[in-house]
């Protein structure tokens, strides 16, 4: 997600590393000591202006989360939200890092789930290997995540949708729960994005996966 310039943003981030870290890989392998706790620990790739995992943040505090977006114009947003929130986030932190790179900043098995929400769909067949759910970007998540580790994928791109099912398939993991209209029975726990908002509102169907590594 991409958002106007703001010459700002970098000022700000650099006056709160106690919730956007400086200096991620230097925390790799100890996630726990830096939350204080030894909850599980849940990542949303391409966290965008941070409604998803500042909900999921506040409505699960026994579990920590670490959003990660690229961009300072979109992340300085969910820096924004958390510092006007009125409750404490305690179970939260943000990289601003590329997805690509994750596993510099964690160790095999420190990550218990990894979300994906409305990541660019690439429609270009010469750009697939840009997919998070390509088979590198997979292979990157397996090397973070435990074994039997999940993602949890959502998307209102029909087309990104039925690649992820085969990239996901072929790569051996196993398809927990596959919905084609989440918002047709949603669940009371589903947290929405700001695009999934935007797109329901619209009537356009969201859809949604969760996957499981195998037993290696």
């Amino acid at each position: 997600m991409r958002s106007r310039f703001k010459p700002w943003a970098a000022d700000l981030i650099d006056t709160h590393p106690e919730i956007v870290i400086p200096d991620p890989e230097q925390k790799k392998g100890k996630w726990q000591e830096v939350f204080g706790n030894e909850n599980p620990l849940h990542i949303e790739a391409g966290t965008g202006k941070g409604r998803f995992i500042i909900g999921m943040a506040i409505a699960n505090p026994q579990i920590n989360y670490i959003g990660i977006e690229l961009f300072d114009s979109v992340i300085v947003t969910a820096l924004e939200t958390i510092l006007e929130n009125e409750e404490e986030i305690p179970n939260l932190r943000l990289l601003k890092v590329n997805a690509k790179d994750i596993a510099d900043y964690f160790e095999k098995g420190e990550v218990d789930r990894l979300y994906l929400n409305f990541s660019d769909p690439w429609p270009k067949k010469r750009h697939a290997k840009r997919r998070l759910t390509h088979e590198s970007f997979l292979k990157l998540y397996e090397a973070v995540l435990p074994e039997q580790g999940e993602i949890h994928f959502k998307t209102d791109n029909r087309k990104l949708f039925e690649y992820s099912l085969t990239s996901i398939s072929e790569y051996g993991m196993l398809l927990k729960e596959v919905s084609l209209d989440l918002h047709d029975n949603e669940p009371e726990w589903n947290i929405m994005t700001e695009y999934e908002e935007k797109f329901s509102k619209k009537g356009q169907p969201i859809y949604r996966m969760e996957a499981q590594f195998s037993i290696s």
